[in-house]
């Protein structure tokens, strides 16, 4: 066996079309994920509706990048890429919280 043992899994023993297929069902989760944020992001417009507060949280906002920055290091990918895709997340919860609350054109 010794230093050259193949383990289960191993990039050697997959197929280009295997691995494309895992990123495939990563993805479809990612999907799942995101539709699942933005009916939490209606759930939050209700709530600010009814207590009057603002589509935009400044401080909220700061937070959620600070936090997926420090976990993408965590996870040793490029946290400057993953805040950027969470600013997209963010003015997405926010345009479906205007949605919401009738301050926009989405459902």
């Amino acid at each position: 066996m010794g230093m050259f043992m193949r383990i289960p899994g191993d990039v050697h023993d997959m197929s280009l079309d295997t691995v494309r297929a895992e990123i495939s069902r990563v993805d479809a989760g990612i999907i799942r994920l995101i539709a699942e944020r933005q009916k939490l992001a209606g759930k939050i417009a209700q709530i600010k509706v009814k207590n009057n507060l603002p589509i935009h949280d400044q401080e909220r906002t700061e937070k959620v990048l600070e936090a997926v920055f420090d976990q993408a290091v965590e996870s040793r990918i490029d946290p400057v890429a993953v805040q950027n895709i969470f600013k997209i997340l963010i003015a997405m919860s926010e345009d479906r919280q205007r949605g919401c609350s009738g301050d926009g054109n989405l459902p």
